[in-house]
């Protein structure tokens, strides 16, 4: 479950900005999450519950925002959605497409205390 040592990195960043910017206690922490990351969101939920214990980010509520995954095709320009990082150009038929969003794991924002 790979979850858990991101959610234990988080917890670190969380730290981090703590420790840098003086606030005491994180409340509710952003989290960008692409269609595409190979994240499991419930399964980072629980890891972060578990791994924010007895830090600054204990109790925080994990407000998960969701990033659809697009491409862009390098040979004809059309943009499309993206189901896999694999699609084919739903135009032209190229592989691969190049991603531009969907694959994000990003601490977007805190509200802090």
């Amino acid at each position: 479950m790979h979850e858990l040592s991101l959610a234990e990195e988080m917890v670190r960043l969380i730290e981090s900005a703590a420790l840098s910017q003086g606030f005491q206690r994180a409340r509710v922490v952003r989290l960008e999450v692409g269609d595409l990351s190979c994240v499991e969101p419930q399964a980072l939920a629980l890891a972060f519950d578990a791994a924010s214990h007895g830090t600054c980010a204990e109790g925080a509520e994990l407000v998960l925002l969701p990033v659809a995954a697009q491409g862009a095709c390098p040979a004809c320009g059309r943009q499309q959605a993206l189901s896999t990082l694999y699609d084919a150009c739903m135009a032209c038929g190229h592989l691969p497409m190049q991603v531009l969003s969907g694959t994000e794991l990003r601490v977007r924002d805190l509200d802090v205390e």
